[in-house]
Parts: C-alpha cells; sequence; structure tokens
C-alpha cells in the first residue's frame, strides 16, 4: 500500500507539472518579428545586431531583391532570408505575415527609424492583455527625428481626424511599429493589406471594441537604403481609408 501511494503521489507531481507547462504555454503568445528588406545594407550594420534573439520566437526577413550585400550580411549574423515571390511594399508585407509562425506580429524596418530595445516593453505590454500595442512617436515626449514639416503635418493631421470622427485617443495612427495578434486582421474582416494599413488597424480596433494601448517611443532619422513611400500618394491613401470607414460605420 505504501508504494502504491508513493508512486500515485509521484504521478500527481507530474500530472501538476504538466498541468502548469500546458497553462503557460497556453496563454503567453509567440512573437514574430516581421521586417522587409531592400538595399539596406547600411542600417542593418546599425540595427540587427542589436536584435536580440531572446526577445523573440520568430526573427522573418523578406528580402525584396537586395543587391548591396544585405542579403549576405543578414546571412552572416544567422539570420534567415526568405525571398519576396511578387515585387512591391503591400506584397512584401503581406508575404511577411503569411510566412510569420508566431500568434503576433511585430512590424520593423531596417532603416533605424525605429529602435530595437523597445521590442521588449512593446511585448511586456501586450501581455498585459492587448490586441495591439503601438509604438508612438509623439507620446509622453517622445519625438519623431525623420518627419519632415510636410509628413509631421501629415501624421499630426490623419491623427487627429481619427480621433474626431472615432472618438479615439491615439497619438499616432500611422505609426507602423507596433505588435498585433496575428487573427486580429481576421476578426477585423481585414481580407486584403493595404498601404493604409496602420491606420486601419486603429479604425477598427475602435469598432470592434478591441484593446488597444500606446507606449512613447522616438524615431531616429533614416540611415541609408531609399523610402519607396510617395508622401502625396501615401496622404491621399490615408484620406481615402478615413473616409471610407466612417461612411461604413
Amino acid at each position: 500500500m505504501e508504494h502504491v501511494s508513493r508512486l500515485m503521489g509521484e504521478r500527481a507531481k507530474v500530472f501538476n507539472l504538466q498541468l502548469i507547462l500546458f497553462i503557460i504555454e497556453g496563454t503567453l503568445m509567440r512573437y514574430s518579428l516581421v521586417m522587409l528588406v531592400l538595399n539596406e545594407l547600411e542600417g542593418l550594420k546599425e540595427i540587427l545586431p542589436r536584435i536580440k534573439r531572446e526577445w523573440l520566437d520568430e526573427v522573418v526577413i523578406i528580402d525584396g531583391g537586395s543587391t548591396d550585400g544585405s542579403i549576405e550580411y543578414i546571412q552572416s549574423l544567422g539570420f534567415k532570408v526568405t525571398p519576396q515571390q511578387v515585387k512591391g511594399l503591400i506584397t512584401g508585407i503581406k508575404e511577411g505575415i503569411e510566412t510569420a509562425t508566431g500568434d503576433a506580429i511585430i512590424g520593423f524596418t531596417p532603416d533605424n527609424n525605429m529602435i530595437p530595445e523597445k521590442i521588449p516593453e512593446l511585448i511586456n505590454k501586450m501581455e498585459e492583455g492587448y490586441d495591439m500595442v503601438i509604438v508612438s512617436r509623439y507620446l509622453e515626449g517622445a519625438k519623431s527625428y525623420d518627419d519632415t514639416l510636410v509628413s509631421g503635418f501629415g501624421n499630426w493631421m490623419f491623427t487627429k481626424l481619427v480621433n474626431i470622427l472615432f472618438k479615439t485617443n491615439y497619438t499616432d495612427v500611422l505609426g507602423y511599429y507596433r505588435v498585433y495578434r496575428k487573427d486580429l486582421l481576421k476578426e477585423l474582416h481585414i481580407d486584403e493589406i493595404e498601404l493604409s494599413i496602420d491606420t486601419l488597424l486603429c479604425i477598427r480596433c475602435k469598432k470592434f471594441n478591441k484593446r488597444v494601448a500606446e507606449i512613447p517611443g522616438d524615431e531616429p532619422p533614416r540611415i541609408g537604403g531609399k523610402s519607396s513611400r510617395s508622401i502625396i500618394g501615401n496622404g491621399i491613401m490615408e484620406l481615402k481609408t478615413i473616409i471610407r470607414e466612417f461612411l461604413n460605420k
């Protein structure tokens, strides 16, 4: 009897340990950082060594056809490079999200506009139960050192417009540096990725009563490479998205 009792006690301990591991694994999300690259060697040399593997479950790097040594440099640091199948910024974002296996996506650029050391803070905030957390360039003294007069005004104007029309309190709806649950796209009925995806996420989260938070974070000046975005074209797309979403409230 004593042997049986001891055996049952040991099995109970094993069961309890398995239960604890199941609960932990079931509640903690897996995080995938998604980065698009196209001839960003200079920025990569500044940024990539500062991204610590222990912060993340996965780093997805989609390369759009670099010829400046970016691919070789990324691989030299032990990161995997996935060639982009269809050219274009939007398709690159889509391929990155589809390639990611994590529960949550962190949008990141290799041009020095995003501070890697904010990643742990971003994840910690997300673990408080939010559906999306944004690194705001304009919250609590944070500043964009990459803004021009035009882009700075545009960021302020579109954020203000979203806040007025949708009764929100965002400080940075256009910021790409953010983390969100991967299945959020399906829940918000976002079937197609578009240029104004960041603003659309902010608006739809409000419509569907999702939990969103912002943390402050500076935007350093861009290093190397060349932005593929048109300020005027991007502005028109943002405005069209905001008007469309307001009319479909």
